[in-house]
């Protein structure tokens, strides 16, 4: 997808918080629950989901 004016906001809010940067994107779908869970699993592959779900998306 093209890369819009919002999602350098989003990268931030995924460096701080990932699962708000993936809710920002996607809302409350499986992408966000998987990040969360990715999250708590480790901060490192919850950022690096998050970043992948934005420029995904």
């Amino acid at each position: 997808m093209a890369f819009t004016a919002t999602d350098p906001i989003k990268m931030i809010f995924a460096v701080i918080l990932p699962p708000l940067g993936v809710f920002f994107e996607v809302g409350l779908k499986g992408h966000f629950w998987l990040n969360i869970i990715l999250t708590l699993f480790g901060f490192i592959p919850g950022v690096i989901h998050a970043f992948y779900v934005i420029l995904k998306h």
